[in-house]
């Protein structure tokens, strides 16, 4: 796989940032800069109990912490998309993650195909099973059962994608003779990206559903041992890794006159050749006029290219 990059502008304020348009104006601007991805994350509501992102048992990150308190600004990253796919020509659009077990398998599946239609196939699929059980308990779902659900949403996805003639019985829905037109553009439907660290249910996922993987935890932290634990795992499974997918970050440190590219993308050749696929440019934050944001990226690309072709 050629390499690709790709960064995650922020879809979220602490406060009302009082607009979005330096958000519309960084993703047109990263469309022409040559970035090959942008990608969104997704809550759908809070509780209170925000230090629960910093427990790894329950899915959070290690010594991590909430970027909000409980009423930051949230945009839903599948309606974003939607309506940045509108302004752009060229950039792929990613979730990542969406916590997709939080909406219904089918209209899901619908919004998703309606957005790889009309963008020309520019959609890939994050998903994970995210760290707050409030947000489970607000639509109704348990916390508990979570991993479930998400494969539940995938597999009803994929059956609606994929087959002229659909029928499902499981996790209390069950359809037969269904039929959902068009289909994506992209074959095999929209590409699945399962997030998470190297253990079974998240690599039996992998395996069934994944065109990527988004490392989490000490598996993003140590990417070359998490690859080699992760092409491990989803052989044992009967998967060839050889076609997944990798999601590695390269930190972009900002320095008194901005940033040094060159010396960041001095590091995209070793993710590149532990299997790295999508270079996630990682501590970038872009100035909110739109010449000086598409002049930053387009620096970014240049130094990308230059190391990885």
């Amino acid at each position: 796989m050629t390499a690709q990059c790709s960064f995650g502008p922020r879809s979220f304020s602490a406060d009302d940032p009082g607009g979005w348009d330096h958000l519309i104006a960084w993703v047109e601007a990263a469309d022409r800069a040559g970035v090959d991805r942008v990608v969104f994350s997704d809550h759908v509501v809070f509780g209170e109990n925000l230090e629960a992102y910093a427990n790894p048992a329950t899915g959070g990150a290690k010594g991590g912490k909430q970027p909000t308190g409980p009423d930051g600004h949230w945009l839903d990253p599948v309606a974003l998309i939607a309506y940045l796919a509108a302004r752009t020509t060229r950039i792929r659009f990613g979730t990542n993650i969406l916590i997709a077990a939080l909406r219904r398998p089918v209209p899901l599946a619908k919004e998703l195909t309606t957005i790889d239609v009309l963008s020309g196939g520019r959609l890939d699929l994050g998903v994970g099973v995210g760290w707050q059980r409030e947000e489970y308990e607000a639509v109704g779902l348990p916390f508990d059962g979570r991993g479930a659900w998400l494969d539940h949403t995938l597999e009803v996805c994929q059956v609606l994608w994929r087959e002229q003639t659909a029928a499902y019985d499981g996790q209390g829905l069950a359809f037969d003779r269904i039929h959902m037109m068009p289909k994506p553009v992209q074959p095999g439907g929209v590409p699945v990206w399962v997030s998470g660290t190297v253990n079974r249910a998240v690599m039996s996922r992998l395996a069934r559903f994944g065109a990527g993987w988004i490392p989490w935890g000490d598996d993003a932290d140590d990417i070359a041992a998490g690859i080699r634990r992760m092409r491990d795992a989803v052989s044992a499974l009967g998967r060839d890794p050889s076609d997944i997918g990798v999601v590695g970050n390269l930190m972009i440190p900002r320095t008194d006159d901005g940033y040094d590219f060159a010396g960041a993308m001095a590091g995209a050749p070793a993710l590149v050749e532990a299997g790295v696929t999508d270079v996630r440019f990682f501590g970038l934050v872009l100035p909110k006029d739109p010449a000086a944001a598409e002049d930053t990226l387009a620096q970014a690309v240049a130094a990308f290219r230059a190391e990885v072709g």
